[in-house]
């Protein structure tokens, strides 16, 4: 696909990557079978066709209205189409560069940038863990619409204390430790149990993604920064052989601060070697699978497998998680309808797009619940938040189920 940029996108850094982007499309149109926003409204424009063509038709002079405004939000972000795409069209780049030129030239209304400000500005913030606290403790007498955004409070279990020559960073994440912090413990005392140190930089925050997604890109390069500077000294010490990432929300953006910051003199090498480092979870499931083989006592019934957008079509990580778990003993089934459709999650969405997001969530869970399961697990603290606002059924990461079967597992 051609473009000719108009002279205020000549030469700058978005326009560039942006004319790269749009000149691998095809208009073939394979990506709206598998856009979630198209199935549900049969919009091209809220499919991911037609919202190239709305960002090409802004970089080419055209001006955005409030309606380009609303079909971009519209967007997951889910990247479906990227697993789709016949020509590898990086979508989610562009679709990042769209909405950050349409949101400079089209105003919002004054709620809607409150409601998008506090998202970007509160959930990163050290505020987020007592707000947090506060309405857990008053969790039943929440409205159902907020009560769906606070899980119920649950203990974190004992952090290891044991020390390894095998060690990883790892990212606590912003909103992961006060609304599930048992994540956390678990991945560490898994690691533990098959002799690796999981190790947190105190002063590593928000991946960046928040206010990345919300067009704030130059804070959230800054909490990018922020984060290479935490771990660079046991990076560049060779102290650690990875950056595990237990939110794939959160790895597929480190996995990507080598993009995001290679234009940035000063950090553009180390971002890269950061990216390099990182490593989902479910990536040193095949080496731990040996060790703690006949050290795991399974529970039985069915656990239903929700594939997170972030791990199976942003890091393109796909069959890791159920095949390894398989092998250690757990009845681990993928939906057989829509598996690769997003839950209605996606970030900051469900609260920006209800509409879509909860009938997105009911669909999941209706072929999720086909499996009859006893729990559900997911690898991301916003899928796993949302589908329980949905179901009865529990809903965890699945590193919390292995991390209690080898809890109940007889000792020698």
């Amino acid at each position: 696909m051609q473009t000719e940029l108009a002279p205020e996108f000549q030469g700058t850094a978005d326009g560039r990557e942006a004319e790269a982007i749009l000149r691998k499309c095809v208009h073939c149109g394979f990506c709206t079978a598998t856009c979630p926003t198209y199935q549900l409204l049969g919009d091209e424009l809220d499919g991911p066709r037609g919202r190239i063509y709305l960002i090409k038709q802004v970089l080419e002079g055209k001006a955005p209205t409030r309606s380009t405004q609303l079909h971009l939000d519209r967007c997951l972000t889910c990247r479906n189409c990227e697993s789709t795409c016949p020509s590898g069209v990086q979508y989610g780049h562009l679709v990042d560069i769209g909405r950050k030129i349409v949101d400079e030239k089209v105003a919002r209304p004054p709620l809607e940038n409150a409601v998008r400000w506090t998202l970007k500005e509160a959930l990163p913030s050290p505020l987020f863990a007592p707000a947090m606290k506060l309405g857990q403790s008053v969790r039943g007498l929440l409205p159902a619409k907020l009560k769906a955004k606070v899980p119920a409070p649950r203990k974190s279990g004992a952090w290891p204390t044991r020390t390894h020559e095998r060690k990883v960073l790892m990212l606590a994440g912003c909103v992961q430790p006060s609304m599930a912090p048992n994540i956390n413990s678990a991945t560490a005392r898994v690691l533990d149990a098959a002799g690796i140190q999981a190790v947190v930089a105190a002063s590593a925050g928000c991946c960046g993604a928040v206010k990345f997604h919300l067009n704030d890109h130059e804070g959230g390069k800054a909490q990018m920064r922020a984060n290479i500077d935490a771990w660079w000294p046991q990076v560049e010490r060779k102290e650690v052989e990875a950056i595990v990432m237990n939110a794939s929300g959160c790895g597929v953006t480190v996995r990507e601060y080598g993009h995001m910051l290679k234009d940035d003199a000063a950090y553009a090498a180390k971002a890269e070697r950061i990216s390099a480092l990182t490593r989902d979870l479910s990536e040193l499931l095949p080496e731990l699978v040996p060790v703690l083989k006949g050290r795991v006592n399974a529970p039985r019934g069915v656990i239903a497998y929700h594939p997170p957008c972030t791990l199976q079509h942003g890091q393109k990580l796909r069959g890791g998680v159920e095949t390894n778990l398989r092998a250690l003993g757990f009845d681990v089934q993928v939906a057989l309808n829509e598996a690769h459709l997003c839950c209605g999650s996606a970030g900051t969405y469900s609260v920006l797009q209800p509409e879509l997001a909860y009938p997105l969530r009911d669909r999941k869970l209706g072929h999720l619940n086909q499996l009859r399961p006893t729990t559900i697990v997911s690898a991301n603290i916003g899928c796993i938040t949302h589908l329980q606002s949905g179901s009865e059924t529990p809903v965890r990461h699945w590193v919390e189920l292995l991390d209690e079967a080898l809890s109940a597992a007889p000792t020698a």
